[in-house]
This record gives C-alpha cells, structure tokens and sequence, in this order.
C-alpha cells in the first residue's frame, strides 16, 4: 500500500473540530472547567508519551534518569521526566546526522510513515538546528497561529504584510501557512531587510495597502523610519490598523505612534513547539493555548516548578505532537511569569506577561539577573534615546563581571548630564550600576543586525580570564 501523499496525511474537518477558531474557540475555553482540560491534556499527553517511547532519543534520555516505562502514568507526574532543549538535540545530530533520532520519521512504525516538512531554527546561538514536523502537526501549528491572528482581529480581505525570514528558516514559512491556509488574508512575504530591502519593502505595503504587519518589533519599527525617510506617513499612506508581532519588552506604546497609533499584539512561540500563547482583545496578557501546549514556568537554575507569578524558563510539552517529533518538556530558554488575576473574557486559560528574556543569555552583576533584551522599555524612558542599544558584558581575570551598555543618543558623546541620567535609570530599574557609553544615532546599526536577522543582538560577551 503506498504512503499517504501531503493532503492524505490528515482530515482537515477533524483538526479544525480539535482545534476550533473564533467563537468556537472562546465558547470551549469560555464553558470548560479547569479540571476539564486538565483531563483532556492528559489523555493527549498519553499518546505523546506512548509515541516518545518508541523513540531512541527519548529512552535514551529518559534512561539516563532512571525513568522506565510505567514509571510516568499520567501529565500529573510529567515532573519526574528530565527537560531537554537544543543542546540535547544537536547532540542528537551530531551523533545521527544529517537528522539525528530525536523524531521518528521512517522507524517503521505507522506514526513515523508520513511526509516530512523539513526547516530550520535562524541559527542565531550557533549551527541552525533541524526542525521537523509531520503533515497533521504542520497544520495544527497554522491553526493555533491562524487562531490567535484571528482573535486579534485579522480579517477577510486584510493585506497582511511579513518581515519573518525565509529561506531555511521556518519562521516565514509557517506563518505564510497559518495566513493563507487559515485565514481570507493576502499574504505578502517581505521577508528580512536582506531578503527584501526596506525602501522597497515599505512601496509595497503602500502600493498594496497593507493593513496587518507581522513580525518581531525591532524591524517593524525600523520600517516605520524608512517610511517616513521617503516621504510616506505611516498610517495614512501605509493604512495599517494592526501590528501582531513579538513585542518582548520593547515600548508597546512607541512602536504604535510610529505607525499612527496602530493596535498592537503580542504573541509568542519558538520553531520547535509553533504558537504557545497569544494576546487577545482584552490586552490582558497573553492567553496559553491549553488546548495543544502544557506549559511550566521552572526555576532556571534548579528547574523546580516557580510559585504563580514568579519568573521562571518556559517548558512546553506539545500535546498533539505524538507522531513525527513528540516534544515532551523542551526548555525554551524564555523566561515569562505567570498572570494571577482572573481573564476579564472568561476564559478558563492561564496566562503568562510574555517574553521577558533568555536565561542563556542573562547576565548576572553581582547578584543580579540582568536580560538585556530588557533595556529597551527602561532606555526609552529618556528623551535623548535615539532607538538603538547593545549591552557588552566583561569578566576579568577575578571573575568579576561588568555591563556596560552603549546607547544610541540625540545629544554629544560626552554630556555628562545625558549619560548619568541613563545610567540612574538603568540603576533604578535594574538594582545594579552599569557603565553607559553615549553612540551617536545610526553608530550602532551594524551591530544588532536588525535587517539580515529576524531576532537582534543585544549581548556582546567577552569574558577573560576564569
């Protein structure tokens, strides 16, 4: 009998029953009790974890701690299973290549017998990591995409204009999936400054009217400049009236005026698990999306459980991933915390600030956990700012760390004044002294490297010494 072909793979009725958009969605989440889908989590997550046994990269790491079959019953002890995250993959493909044995695909098993949808992760922390899915799960992750795009408030007819990066990478693929295979959008895939250049990027949005910017918010906002460096006024020109993107820390409210005063959206996820949570009409925080993701908030050093609302790495567990790459408790590395008050929609879904950092990308100055990718928001406090930054952290021989940060400013290098001031901001916010360097606007561009990558840089580590 042959294999099933794409389109075979999967009843598309049968997902979108599983995975309801719209009203759907929010009647369910509005109607089921928490203990309700913790249930229906847990009958998924047996499929899961029944699949990840048959799976050479899963009992090898569930050997090495002990863990045997039988020994997890349930989600209720999902805590006894260690968490993993890309170092143990590309262990995995430098042990296996090209692919490595983290997924199943062609075991001989039925659940391993489908089509592979191929990609990559950016590569922005080292060798871009191989990312697979299987047709059904391919999908699922546009739904849950396509959902939260919908929830937001994209409409039929909605020019939806994407800065995601292509090629390899899967960030610009699947949200192309999620627009044109789950929504009535026209999609324009822009692509990176390198992949598509900026001026040309924003007479397209004008000539096409683009209504909906998708992306992450560094280069949305650059976008905004180069709009206006050609004569174009965003807003009126470029009618955009929603901006769905990863905002992080950076200022909501300076990314919306530069675009005329845009209704802004967040939403988060990484290549490996799709769209984890989302913000909804309420901007109340961002809604998990319990339904196909259980998510844990753990300590990032001892990777304990964090009481509600303190900060912790995201772990996820994909519930209906139990086919090609099953993703029990992969660590992102993102740290967020848990909201406590009550959803003012109803929704009976737990829900998390958003991006607050990378704990493999903090900086600790003596004592304190420093992510620089926090300095944003606190930078733009003061009107000097003139939009860019980078934080370089050093280590002495001792081992004593420092930050410094270099600021973009609209004043001298030297003004003193302006440089204090800075500096007390960081001070007040962080509790911690950090040396603030003045750049002139436009010193810093190259560093970041908003245009050719899809996430910027804002850590230069250079440690001697221990």
């Amino acid at each position: 009998m042959a294999s099933p072909t794409y389109l075979e793979s999967f009843d598309v009725r049968q997902l979108l029953a599983d995975f309801p958009l719209d009203e759907g969605f929010v009647a369910r989440h509005r109607a089921v009790s928490r203990d309700e889908l913790f249930a229906r989590q847990d009958a998924l997550f047996h499929r899961c974890l029944a699949r990840a046994w048959q799976i050479p990269f899963y009992r090898r790491l569930w050997g090495a701690a002990g863990i045997e079959p039988g020994d997890v019953r349930g989600l209720a002890d999902i805590i006894r299973l260690p968490v993993f995250g890309k170092q143990e993959i590309m262990e995995s493909v430098a042990a296996h290549p090209p692919l490595g044995d983290f997924h199943g695909w062609r075991d001989g098993t039925a659940a391993g017998d489908v089509p592979l949808v191929f990609h990559t992760t950016s590569g922005t922390t080292g060798r871009p990591q191989p990312l697979v899915f299987s047709p059904r799960t391919r999908e699922v992750q546009s739904i849950l995409l396509a959902r939260l795009y919908r929830w937001q408030g994209l409409r039929a007819g909605d020019v939806v204009h994407s800065v995601y990066g292509h090629g390899m990478i899967n960030g610009g693929h699947y949200v192309r999936e999620a627009v044109t295979h789950y929504t009535q959008g026209l999609f324009c895939s822009a692509g990176t400054g390198v992949e598509t250049r900026s001026a040309q990027q924003v007479a397209l949005m004008r000539d096409l009217g683009a209504t909906v910017i998708v992306g992450f918010a560094d280069y949305i906002k650059k976008l905004a400049e180069v709009a206006r460096e050609t004569g174009l006024v965003p807003g009126r020109d470029i009618p955009l009236r929603m901006v769905s993107g990863h905002l992080g820390r950076e200022s909501r409210e300076a990314l919306s005026q530069a675009w005329g005063g845009v209704e802004m959206f967040d939403w988060y996820g990484v290549g490996d698990t799709g769209a984890i949570a989302g913000e909804g009409p309420d901007h109340d925080g961002l809604y998990l999306m319990e339904d196909a993701q259980y998510v844990e908030i753990l300590h990032v050093d001892s990777r304990a459980p964090v009481p509600e609302g303190a900060e912790g790495d995201m772990v996820v567990t994909c519930l209906y991933k139990d086919d090609i790459y099953p993703i029990i408790r992969f660590n992102t590395h993102d740290v967020t915390r848990t909201l406590t008050t009550p959803s003012s929609l109803g929704l009976n879904l737990r829900r998390i600030e958003g991006f607050l950092g990378r704990s493999d990308n903090m900086v600790k100055i003596r004592g304190i956990n420093v992510f620089p990718q926090a300095l944003a928001p606190i930078l733009e406090a003061h009107p000097a700012f003139a939009g860019e930054f980078i934080c370089e952290a050093t280590r002495d021989a001792a081992g004593r760390d420092e930050l410094a940060v270099r600021v973009e400013a609209r004043c001298a290098a030297d003004d003193a004044a302006v440089r204090e001031a800075f500096g007390a901001l960081l001070r007040a916010r962080l509790g911690v002294d950090c040396a603030v360097v003045l750049e002139a606007p436009g010193a810093l561009a190259a560093l970041p490297g908003i245009e050719p990558r899809q996430k910027p840089v804002r850590l230069i580590a250079r440690r001697f010494g221990k």
